[in-house]
């Protein structure tokens, strides 16, 4: 698939041809779906806790008397019953991850990259670098490139000014390639990809990354 290659001035300065294994699969929206899933469990702390009758602190003496006062018997007020007892079933901490192999995984990006590619919302830079944290300069770019879309900007390493630059950016962030995910290559309208991130894709995705 060749697509145009532009500059941070919008301008189109060339073409590149994206790899086929990579940007011309057959989209796998389950696999996508289960990436996206794994990731988003992933994140989860999993540290909800309530406690339960045996750790709530009230008093262990017993509540009123057995007999003659015409109520239910009851020994104890930490009992899930009471106001300020115990919680019967609440949460426990928990670990929520869930494993994918990583062939998997990879292939779930690869649907993901295709996708974006059949919709023509990837967009080519032959470089995206900035000398000073600029936010306003950063916007001007970005809506010469992708208008008033929302935009991931994929980087090749760590680019301070960059990151500094499109950081207070309601639309728009950067993250480096091969941090590359399902979830945020969906959740931008558009996914602006310098030619030196590009190779960096392709290093990982490539078939011969697999072998």
């Amino acid at each position: 698939m060749e697509v145009p290659v532009h500059n941070m001035a919008g301008d189109q300065v060339g073409t590149v041809e994206l790899s086929a294994e990579i940007f011309e699969v057959e989209v796998n929206r389950g696999l996508m779906h289960q990436a996206y899933v794994r990731q988003m469990a992933n994140a989860r702390l999993g540290t909800a806790k309530t406690k339960t009758r045996s750790e709530v602190n009230r008093t262990k003496a017993k509540w009123y008397r057995q007999k003659g006062t015409g109520r239910a018997r009851h020994g104890s007020r930490n009992a899930p019953i009471f106001v300020g007892g115990g919680v019967a079933h609440g949460p426990q901490p928990r670990d929520y991850s869930k494993d994918m192999p990583r062939k998997m995984r990879r292939q779930a990006l690869r649907s993901a990259l295709s996708a974006l590619a059949a919709d023509n919302q990837i967009v080519v830079v032959d470089q995206f670098t900035v000398d000073t944290p600029k936010t306003r300069q950063m916007r001007e770019v970005l809506g010469r490139l992708v208008g008033d879309q929302s935009a991931l900007i994929l980087v090749a390493e760590r680019d301070e000014a960059l990151e500094q630059s499109v950081r207070n950016l309601t639309n728009a962030r950067t993250l480096r390639a091969m941090y590359l995910n399902v979830r945020d290559l969906l959740s931008h309208d558009r996914v602006i990809i310098p030619q030196s991130a590009l190779s960096v894709i392709e290093g990982f995705l490539g078939r011969a990354a697999e072998r």
